[in-house]
C-alpha cells in the first residue's frame, strides 16, 4: 500500500463519518456550513472573465479561444459575481464533478455559482487540494439531486453537513507545500510520458505517409508525379483522379443493417451507433430507408468533416447518414489502402482545398469535387504490401503506447491516492 511509504500519525480518533474513517486524534473534524460564509459581490466591467470547471478549478478565461469558451457568454454581465484571490468558488450544477475550488484569480464568474469566504483559520492552499479530492468529491455527489441528464443541483443544506477535516495551521500548509512538490514531480513524470507518446505517433504518421506515397523499396525507381504536393512516386505507380476508380452509390439501406459512423480519428467504425451519438445526428435511427448501404471495400466520406480526416474504408455491411457519400470501387483499389492514403496530412489538405464553404463549419466536400481529386496508385499486390506492413509497425507502436499509457494511469492514480491520504491523515507529513 502507498502509505507503508510514509509514516502515520502517532494515535487516531474516530471522524464519526464511515467514509472517513479514523484521523489524526490531534485533528478538528469541522462542517463545511461552519467553515464557509456565502458572500456575493456585484460585477466590476474592468475584471476578467473567469470560469470553474472539474479538470482545473477556477481559470481565468481566453475569449478568442473558441475552445474554452463553449459555454454561452451574455452581452449583459452586469449580474456577474466578483470572484477574489483566495475565495472558494463552486458551480453548483456541477459540483458533484469536482467543478469548484479556490481561485488564483481575482475576475467575474456567473451568477449562478456560489462564492464563499473561509470563517476558520484554513490555508486556502490545504483547503484547494482536501477539497478537490476525490473523497470530497464523492462528498459533494452525495449532496446533490438530479435535475437532467448531467446536472445535479447541489442541495445547500446537505452541503453544510459535508465534513471537513482541520488540521492545525502549520500542518495544513507543510501538508500543501508536501502535495505541491509530490504533484509537481508526479505531472512531471506524466509529461514526459505524453511527450514519448505524442513521438510515437508522429512516428507512426511519418511511417504510414512514406509508406503510402513512396512504397516499401527505398530503391525503387523514381519519377515526378506531375502534382507539385505529392513530389516524386514509385516509376511504376499511377496518378488517377478519383472518377476513374469509384462511381458514386446511392443504395438505400433497411431495418436489419446496423448505422455506421465516420470519425475524423478512427475512420468507418464497425459497429451500430450508441442510442446518444444517434440521438446527436441529424437523421433519427427511426428513419432508416434514408440512408446509405456500404459494403466491405467501400470507402465513405462525411461532406462535413473530410476537410478534417472523416473517411474512411468500410469493413462491415451496414448503412451511412444520408449526410455521408459512399464512394463504390470500380477499380482495382484496396479500400483499406486509400483510407491510409487520404488520411496522411496531404491528402486532408487536398480534400480541405477541395471543400466549398465559407467558413470551416460550413465547408462540404461534394462528390463532384472529390471525383476529381488525384490519388497515386500502386499495383493492388503493392498496396496489400503497404497494408500489412502498416498494420505490422502500427501493432508495435500501438502495444509502446498502451504501456506507457498504462503507466501515465498508474501515476495518475497514485497521485489521487497520495492527496486522499495526505488531506485525510492517513500519512503524517510533519
Amino acid at each position: 500500500m502507498m502509505e507503508a511509504n510514509y509514516p502515520a500519525h502517532e494515535s487516531y480518533k474516530p471522524s464519526g463519518y464511515d467514509w472517513v474513517g479514523d484521523v489524526p486524534a490531534h485533528w478538528a473534524v469541522e462542517k463545511l456550513g461552519t467553515s464557509l460564509r456565502a458572500v456575493s459581490v456585484k460585477n466590476r466591467p474592468d475584471l476578467p472573465l473567469l470560469s470553474i470547471t472539474r479538470e482545473k478549478g477556477v481559470i481565468e478565461r481566453d475569449l478568442d479561444d473558441e475552445e474554452s469558451n463553449h459555454n454561452f457568454i451574455p452581452d449583459d454581465l452586469s449580474g456577474y459575481k466578483v470572484l477574489r484571490a483566495g475565495q472558494f468558488g463552486m458551480n453548483k450544477m456541477k459540483a458533484w464533478q469536482g467543478s469548484y475550488g479556490v481561485s488564483q484569480h481575482t475576475g467575474i464568474v456567473s451568477p449562478a455559482y456560489f462564492i464563499f469566504d473561509f470563517t476558520k483559520e484554513i490555508d486556502p492552499a490545504f483547503f484547494n487540494r482536501a477539497i478537490r479530492s476525490k473523497l470530497y468529491v464523492s462528498f459533494f455527489g452525495s449532496a446533490s439531486d438530479g435535475v437532467r441528464i448531467g446536472q445535479w443541483d447541489l442541495n445547500k443544506s446537505r452541503m453544510r453537513e459535508i465534513p471537513l477535516l482541520v488540521p492545525p495551521l502549520p500542518e495544513q500548509r507543510a501538508i500543501a507545500a508536501f502535495l505541491d512538490d509530490k504533484c509537481a514531480k508526479i505531472d512531471g513524470a506524466v509529461k514526459i510520458k505524453e511527450d514519448q507518446i505524442a513521438l510515437l505517433r508522429e512516428r507512426r504518421q511519418i511511417i504510414i505517409q512514406d509508406a503510402v506515397t513512396r512504397g516499401l523499396n527505398p530503391a525503387a525507381p523514381m519519377k515526378d508525379s506531375g502534382i507539385d504536393w505529392i513530389g516524386q512516386i514509385p516509376a511504376h505507380w499511377d496518378v488517377r483522379r478519383n472518377f476513374t476508380l469509384f462511381r458514386e452509390s446511392k443504395r438505400s439501406g433497411n431495418a436489419n443493417l446496423p448505422v455506421l459512423s465516420v470519425s475524423i480519428h478512427s475512420g468507418v467504425s464497425t459497429e451500430e451507433l450508441s442510442e446518444e451519438e444517434n440521438i446527436r445526428s441529424a437523421i433519427k435511427i427511426e428513419d432508416r430507408t434514408f440512408y446509405k448501404e456500404v459494403l466491405p471495400g467501400f470507402v465513405a466520406y462525411n461532406m462535413m468533416r473530410a476537410w478534417q480526416g472523416g473517411i474512411g474504408s468500410v469493413s462491415v455491411h451496414g448503412m451511412v447518414s444520408p449526410a455521408y457519400v459512399v464512394a463504390e470501387p470500380i477499380a482495382e483499389i484496396d479500400a483499406t489502402y486509400f483510407e491510409l492514403l487520404y488520411r496522411t496530412p496531404v491528402y486532408i489538405w487536398q480534400m480541405d482545398a477541395a471543400s466549398k464553404g465559407i467558413t470551416d463549419f460550413r465547408k462540404r466536400l461534394y462528390w463532384d469535387d472529390f471525383r476529381n481529386l488525384v490519388t497515386i496508385l500502386p499495383p493492388m499486390a503493392e498496396q496489400r504490401e503497404i497494408i500489412q506492413s502498416i498494420e505490422a509497425m502500427s501493432a508495435k507502436i500501438n502495444s509502446g503506447i498502451a504501456i506507457k499509457e498504462r503507466q501515465i494511469a498508474a501515476l495518475k492514480e497514485y497521485k489521487t491516492s497520495l492527496i486522499n491520504a495526505a488531506v485525510t491523515g492517513k500519512i503524517k507529513v510533519i
